[in-house]
């Protein structure tokens, strides 16, 4: 009975990753708002990379997660919405990124491109987009550090949350259970005050939140909220 009430309680306090995406921040004060994200306590920060291509948006590339670099400690957690991202992958590591995460649905050789992630010495991560099964994807479980399951369909800030996509992180958390894998459950799209707790409790051990951080009146007190939804909600 006590190892069971001690197994609840660490459930319920389990460590919640905020990855806050820069995509929706002010470009103008991009070093204020890495400074709103390291005071706010959360230890990384979600890079959005866009080509025109595989979405229909265009960000930003290596040079400005290279000045990112130079002012902030924080894991750099790089998503690669691009196609054929093995062409980028080493430039994105030289940058400084902590974490490379490709889709799968962007190459042909995703073994290759994790693999490739893994030689820079970064971690690897693979995202799917939301009519992606996890089917897709479950031979490449083995070897990744991250798998990102993407909540709304990838290309621009403040879409609705689409539910549907639980099942995936729900599916993906038993099969690391029962096949002993280390990647973590990363989520991404629609995440707010409303909907955190059912997502942690599916089984996302890393959020990313652009716009309900960013353009909040205190960005900072929302990171802090999503960080704790889990236990704010078993309270």
């Amino acid at each position: 009975m006590i190892f069971y009430c001690y197994y609840i309680s660490m459930t319920k306090n389990k460590n919640i990753i905020v990855s806050p995406s820069l995509l929706a921040a002010d470009f103008s004060n991009i070093k204020g708002a890495v400074e709103i994200v390291e005071a706010a306590g959360s230890g990384w920060l979600h890079l959005d990379i866009m080509d025109g291509e595989f979405v229909p948006n265009i960000t930003f590339g290596p040079k400005v997660i290279s000045d990112i670099r130079r002012i902030t400690s924080l894991k750099l957690d790089t998503h690669l919405m691009i196609m054929k991202p093995e062409r980028y992958i080493k430039q994105f590591a030289d940058a400084g990124s902590d974490y490379i995460t490709v889709h799968f649905e962007a190459t042909y050789h995703v073994h290759r491109a994790v693999s490739m992630i893994k030689t820079f010495g970064k971690k690897a991560g693979v995202s799917i987009v939301p009519a992606t099964s996890v089917g897709s994807i479950v031979d490449i479980l083995p070897y990744i550090d991250l798998l990102l399951v993407m909540s709304v369909n990838p290309g621009f800030g403040g879409q609705k949350f689409i539910k549907e996509t639980l099942k995936k992180v729900k599916i993906l958390k038993d099969i690391r259970n029962k096949e002993g894998y280390n990647y973590k459950i990363e989520i991404d799209g629609g995440i707010n005050r409303n909907n955190c707790k059912e997502v942690i409790d599916a089984g996302v051990d890393v959020i990313v939140a652009g716009t309900t951080i960013f353009h909040a009146e205190k960005p900072a007190e929302e990171i802090k909220y999503l960080m704790s939804c889990r236990q704010k909600n078993n309270i």
